[in-house]
């Protein structure tokens, strides 16, 4: 597993654990508990966790400092609308991988949908596909597939 993904699962473990969907963590603290870089957190927080992806991030900085992951609640419809307006006219395979387990973490979509939505947009079904389309066109493919949920 890669050291970003180990980052996202423990926030994601946080988050599920809190009463009020917000993790709390100092940087550096949960860098020294995960085994990586401080850089690395603020990565994952700069890719994952964010308003897109239905995230609010809040820091402080200083000796008390913290940074607080908040995920917004809304109903189904309104998430997955937001999901789609987000999306643009393009999205790269790992924020269509992201975005996928965010729906899936969020029980917007079952395991077996998210693995059809993967399954659909994969590099071996855009093979065909110029590489310079394949954004645009995996942007259109999850669009649909979420419009279905709505």
């Amino acid at each position: 597993m890669r050291m970003s993904d180990l980052i996202t699962q423990e926030i994601l473990r946080m988050l599920n654990d809190s009463s009020i969907n917000t993790a709390e963590i100092q940087r550096n603290e949960f860098a020294n508990t995960i085994g990586c870089a401080p850089s690395q957190i603020n990565y994952v927080l700069s890719s994952r966790f964010t308003p897109e992806h239905g995230y609010i991030i809040e820091s402080r900085r200083g000796g008390g400092g913290y940074i607080r992951i908040h995920r917004v609640v809304t109903d189904r419809s309104s998430a997955v609308m937001h999901i789609i307006n987000s999306i643009g006219s393009s999205i790269d395979s790992m924020s269509t991988r992201v975005l996928i387990e965010n729906c899936l973490e969020s029980n917007l979509v079952s395991t077996q949908t998210a693995a059809l939505m993967s399954s659909a947009v994969s590099g071996s079904a855009m093979q065909a596909v110029p590489v310079e389309l394949r954004d645009s066109l995996r942007a259109s493919i999850i669009k649909q597939m979420l419009l279905t949920l709505v």
